[in-house]
């Protein structure tokens, strides 16, 4: 005589979590290209930790004369993958879309982060690589490409103020508990060090210029923090979702 084991009603199941395939694929991504940008600007652009501010003309050519090629290298190499800054965002944007606080707020920080990443990345790319590649050029233009670079690096305070802004307001008013509510105040944080940053522009030296304690240096702390944090939570955010979860945009014949 054999035993029927009842048969669990359709849909009863917990559904399964795993990361979407476009997901995963965006959030590697996302790591790959900090991750670059890193030793990009740090290893071989040298503008982290960024360079003196209170030099001469003859210094200044002097430095670029010193580290031309790893400049070149590193540079034009972030100039080819700067498009992953775009991908980044998106993979941001994707989730904040899933908050309760609304798709408003998502779009305005990929807005906010991809504007500012022309100032924040792009001209600095293009003012050194712009300086190195007439080395012989009058020293008094290259100090200024070399301070173009580091103001706008440095100094491109009010989108990222814009971006912060959005996504720690929206992780408050989120009921979805998409991103957990203590990283809104590193977002915060990061506004703090923005708006501290605008001393740069008045100081060639100390504390408050753009290679000082208050101005660069916890500034790049709170931004190392808030993305190492980032990436646990995308990492739990995509693992959590699951095969129910509502599709962002209406089918095509649905529309």
């Amino acid at each position: 005589m054999t035993t029927l084991t009842p048969v669990a009603p359709a849909g009863s199941a917990a559904p399964e979590r795993r990361m979407h395939r476009d997901v995963r694929l965006t959030y590697w991504i996302f790591a790959a290209f900090y991750t670059t940008l890193s030793a990009g600007v740090v290893l071989l652009g040298r503008a982290t930790p960024p360079p003196r501010p209170d030099v001469t003309d003859a210094q200044v050519q002097h430095w670029f004369g010193q580290h031309h090629t790893t400049i070149q290298v590193g540079f034009v190499a972030l100039l080819v993958i700067a498009g992953g800054a775009a991908i980044s965002n998106g993979i941001i944007g994707y989730f904040m879309k899933r908050m309760s606080s609304g798709p408003i707020l998502a779009y305005a920080f990929i807005a906010s982060m991809g504007v500012g990443a022309i100032p924040g990345l792009q001209l600095l790319l293009v003012s050194w690589l712009t300086a190195e590649f007439r080395p012989d050029r009058d020293p008094k233009i290259l100090h200024m490409l070399y301070e173009l670079g580091m103001l706008s690096y440095n100094g491109s305070l009010g989108c990222f103020t814009a971006a912060y802004a959005m996504i720690a307001i929206a992780i408050l008013y989120d009921r979805n508990k998409i991103f957990p509510k203590w990283f809104a105040y590193i977002s915060i944080w990061q506004i703090v060090t923005e708006v501290l940053a605008t001393q740069m522009w008045f100081f060639h030296s100390g504390a408050f210029a753009w290679n000082g304690m208050i101005t660069f240096y916890i500034a790049i702390v709170v931004f190392g923090l808030w993305i190492v944090c980032l990436l646990p939570i995308l990492w739990r955010a995509g693992t959590t979702e699951t095969e129910r979860a509502p599709a962002l945009y209406l089918p095509e014949d649905a529309r």
